[in-house]
């Protein structure tokens, strides 16, 4: 019986390997793309970002003010780095730590939005396990360091 169960899962785990690439590369677009909007509109509209920061998100530790800068900036770098696939795994981190202060932040959140964060929080968590996979520059990075058999 454990034999069966054991060749099942080999299988599978044959048959997804070619399309795990696909999947890593989905869950970062998704994040990257969720956050980046999110800053565009911090950016775009700053008065209205600096109206919330002082009064309706609750930032542990930072002034509301550095609070603004540093989330609106995260929000429009870490994503591009993500959707790259470059420095994944720091990058995921980072914007999983973020994600996890916005909740905190913002109790109004927990009502409509709570339940948007906790995917894109796993999403973020299955790149930092498995980092950004083939179809990134972090592969091509570890591939160009690798020495060429021409060379040898």
């Amino acid at each position: 019986m454990f034999y069966l169960i054991k060749d099942i899962d080999t299988q599978f785990s044959r048959a997804l390997t070619p399309i795990t690439p696909l999947l890593l590369l989905l869950t970062r677009l998704w994040v990257a793309w969720v956050f980046f909007n999110a800053g565009m509109l911090k950016f775009q509209s700053w008065d209205s970002t600096l109206y919330l920061f002082e009064y309706e998100y609750q930032v542990p530790l930072i002034p509301w003010r550095i609070a603004a800068y540093l989330g609106t900036a995260t929000e429009l770098i870490v994503p591009v780095f993500l959707a790259l696939g470059l420095l994944t795994r720091p990058m995921a981190l980072l914007l999983f730590i973020f994600n996890m202060i916005a909740v905190v932040s913002y109790p109004l959140l927990w009502e409509k939005g709570f339940f948007d964060h906790q995917l894109w929080g796993m999403m973020l968590l299955v790149n930092v396990f498995w980092g950004a996979g083939l179809l990134s520059l972090d592969h091509l990075a570890g591939r160009a360091r690798k020495p060429s058999r021409l060379m040898e």
